[in-house]
C-alpha cells in the first residue's frame, strides 16, 4: 500500500506539472498511463513514474471539467476542453488507457450523464482554450428532439443559429435526452456552455427533472481526492499585489478628469460624439483610452440618449425589433470594412445587346433540354470571374506582411433575405458553365432564404458580386467591400438609350448596363481596377469570348 500510495504522489506531482491543451497531448497523456499502470502492477512507484518520464509522453494533465464526477469522459459533442482546477484520483484500466470516473454526483446522487455542450459550428463561433477567454455565442433555433426521447448517432438533436447560418446539431452516441437545458430560442449560449443532458439508462431520465448545470466558474472537481497539489493551488489565490491597489488609488486621487490620459484622436471622436472621457474605461497602454474604446463605448449604446420631451416621446408609435445573429456580425463587418478599408469605386456603361440576344440563345436550348433559364445576372458573375483570371491582382487579400492572391476564383453573391444579408459562394466560377452557375446560384438562395446555409456554402470567396438592377431597378450604387476581399462589383439595371447612328443624322436604341467596382486602395490601384473594369467590359459586350 506504501509503494502505491508513493506512484499515487508521484504521477499526480507529473501530472500537475503542466497543462494538457490539444487532443494529441491526451493521446500521448494516455498513452504514459500504461507505463504507470505497469508500474503498480510491478509494486514499485519509483518504476512508474520513471517510466512516464522516460516515454516523454506525460505532457499534461486532464482538465477537472472533463472529469467531474457524473459526467462521462466520451462525451464526443463537448467541444471545448478548458484548463480549471487540476485533480488526481483517475480510474486506470490497467495496462490499457484511462477512462475517467462515470460516478455519481456527491451533492445531488444524479447517475452517470452526459454533458452536451453548444458546439463551435462556425469559423467566428471561436472555442474557448487555454490561451484565450474569448468566447463566441450561438442561439438555440429548436430542439427536434424532446425530454425522454432516444437518441442515436446521426440523428439530429437541434438547430444552432450561428453568426452567419443555422445549422443542425447531431448526436454522437445512444442514448436518451434527459434535459434540456437552454430551450428554443434562447440567445447568445456560449460555446461550451451545457444546452442538455443524456443518460444511458431510460430509468434515470426522471432524477434530472430538476436538474440544474453548475457554472463555469465552479469547479465540482474540487471535492475528489486531493491528497497532492491542491494546496500548492491554494497558495496561488494570496494576491501579491496589496501595494499596487494603494499606488493606483493615489494616482487617481491627484489626477483629475483633465489629466485622463487618451490618444488624439480618440479625444476627437468622443468631442464629436459628446463622450465623457471619465466615463470609459481605458485599455491601451497604461490605461490610455484609445480610438477603439470609444467606439465600443458608442457602439454599447451606453451613452445617454438626447433629452426629449417626454410628451412629444409618450406620442410616438414604434416596435423594437431584436437584431438576429447575422444582422449583428453583417453590421460588424460593414463598419469594420468603412473604418479600416481605404475604398474608392470605378463606373463603367456597358452595351448589353448582344449578351441579351445570347442570353435568349441559351435559355431556348435550355428550354429544350429541359434545364432552367439563366439570367443576365448568371452571365455577369461569368463575366467577372473571367476577368479575375485575366486580372489577378483583383482577386487578392491584404495582411499587414504580404498581399495574399487567390488562385482560386471563388464569387460570392448578395443574396437578400427576410433574416438578413446573405452571401453564398460560387466556387470556381471560371472554370464552370453558365448552366451550372445558374444552378448554384438558384440552390443556394434558396437554402439562403431557407435559412439553411452550411459553413460550406458562404467560405472561401475571394470577390463579391451585388445586383440591385435586376431585382429593385436601381440604376448605379456603391458597394461595401466584404472583408478580407479587396473589391466589390456592383450591378445595377439595364436601360435603354438613343446613341448616334452610321449618319450624321441617324440614331439607334440600345441597352446599357451600369457597373462600379469597389476597390482596396492597398491592393488594387486605380490603374489595375480600370483594368479590371476594361476586361469585364469586353466580356459583357462580346459574350461569345465566355464561351470559348
Amino acid at each position: 500500500m506504501a509503494m502505491a500510495a508513493l506512484a499515487r504522489r508521484k504521477a499526480s506531482s507529473l501530472l500537475l506539472s503542466k497543462n494538457l491543451c490539444s487532443s494529441s497531448d491526451a493521446f500521448k497523456y494516455s498513452l504514459s498511463l500504461s507505463s504507470f499502470s505497469r508500474g503498480f502492477a510491478s509494486g514499485s512507484g519509483d518504476n512508474a513514474a520513471a517510466a512516464i518520464k522516460k516515454r516523454g509522453t506525460l505532457v499534461g494533465c486532464i482538465p477537472s471539467k472533463a472529469l467531474s464526477p457524473g459526467v462521462s469522459g466520451g462525451n464526443a459533442l463537448r467541444t471545448t476542453m478548458k484548463t480549471e482546477t487540476l485533480i488526481p484520483g483517475l480510474v486506470f484500466n490497467k495496462g490499457s488507457l484511462v477512462h475517467p470516473r462515470r460516478g455519481y454526483s456527491t451533492d445531488s446522487g444524479l447517475p452517470a450523464h452526459q454533458e452536451i455542450g453548444m458546439p463551435s459550428l462556425s469559423p467566428t463561433m471561436t472555442e474557448a482554450c487555454c490561451c484565450t477567454s474569448t468566447l463566441f455565442v450561438g442561439n438555440i433555433a429548436r430542439w427536434l428532439k424532446k425530454e425522454g426521447d432516444k437518441v442515436s448517432p446521426g440523428e439530429v438533436l437541434c438547430e444552432v443559429e450561428t453568426d452567419k447560418a443555422t445549422v443542425e446539431m447531431e448526436c454522437m452516441e445512444e442514448g436518451y435526452l434527459a434535459k434540456i437545458v437552454r430551450v428554443d430560442g434562447e440567445k447568445e449560449i456560449k460555446v461550451g456552455e451545457v444546452i442538455a443532458i443524456t443518460v444511458e439508462d431510460e430509468e434515470d431520465i426522471a432524477k434530472f427533472k430538476d436538474y440544474e448545470p453548475s457554472k463555469s466558474g465552479d469547479a465540482p472537481a474540487a471535492k475528489g481526492p486531493s491528497d497532492s497539489a491542491p494546496p500548492k493551488e491554494e497558495k496561488v489565490e494570496e494576491p501579491p499585489i496589496p501595494p499596487e491597489p494603494k499606488a493606483t488609488k493615489a494616482t487617481a486621487a491627484s489626477s483629475a478628469e483633465d489629466r485622463l490620459f487618451a490618444s488624439p484622436l480618440a479625444r476627437k471622436l468622443a468631442e464629436d460624439h459628446k463622450v465623457p472621457l471619465s466615463s470609459i474605461k481605458g485599455t491601451g497602454p497604461d490605461g490610455r483610452i484609445v480610438k477603439a474604446d470609444i467606439e465600443d463605448y458608442l457602439a454599447s449604446g451606453e451613452k445617454a440618449a438626447p433629452k426629449v420631451d417626454t410628451a412629444a416621446a409618450a406620442s410616438l408609435d414604434y416596435t423594437d425589433i431584436p437584431n438576429s445573429q447575422i444582422r449583428k456580425i453583417t453590421a460588424s463587418r460593414l463598419l469594420l470594412s468603412k473604418q479600416t478599408i481605404p475604398h474608392y469605386y470605378l463606373t463603367v456603361d456597358t452595351r448589353v445587346d448582344k449578351l441579351m440576344e445570347l442570353r435568349s440563345q441559351l435559355n431556348s436550348l435550355q428550354e429544350a433540354s429541359g434545364g432552367k433559364k439563366i439570367s443576365i445576372n448568371d452571365l455577369v458573375i461569368k463575366a467577372a470571374a473571367l476577368a479575375l483570371r485575366k486580372v489577378p491582382q483583383c482577386n487578392s487579400s491584404w495582411t499587414n506582411d504580404y498581399i495574399r492572391q487567390y488562385n482560386n476564383v471563388n464569387i460570392n453573391v448578395a443574396v437578400q433575405t427576410d433574416n438578413g444579408l446573405f452571401v453564398p459562394v460560387i466556387k470556381d466560377a471560371d472554370k464552370k458553365g453558365l448552366s451550372k452557375i445558374s444552378d448554384d446560384v438558384k440552390l443556394l438562395a434558396q437554402k439562403a432564404r431557407e435559412n439553411s446555409l452550411k459553413p460550406e456554402d458562404y467560405e472561401g470567396g475571394t470577390f463579391t458580386v451585388s445586383n440591385l438592377g435586376g431585382p429593385f431597378g436601381i440604376k448605379q450604387f456603391c458597394a461595401i467591400i466584404n472583408p478580407p476581399q479587396a473589391g466589390i462589383l456592383a450591378v445595377g439595371s439595364a436601360e435603354k438609350r438613343v446613341i448616334p447612328g452610321s449618319g450624321s443624322e441617324q440614331y439607334q436604341f440600345a441597352s446599357f448596363l451600369s457597373a462600379t467596382l469597389s476597390c482596396d486602395h492597398r491592393v488594387i490601384d486605380g490603374a489595375i481596377g480600370a483594368e479590371w473594369l476594361k476586361a469585364f467590359k469586353g466580356y459583357i459586350e462580346n459574350p461569345e469570348s465566355m464561351l470559348l
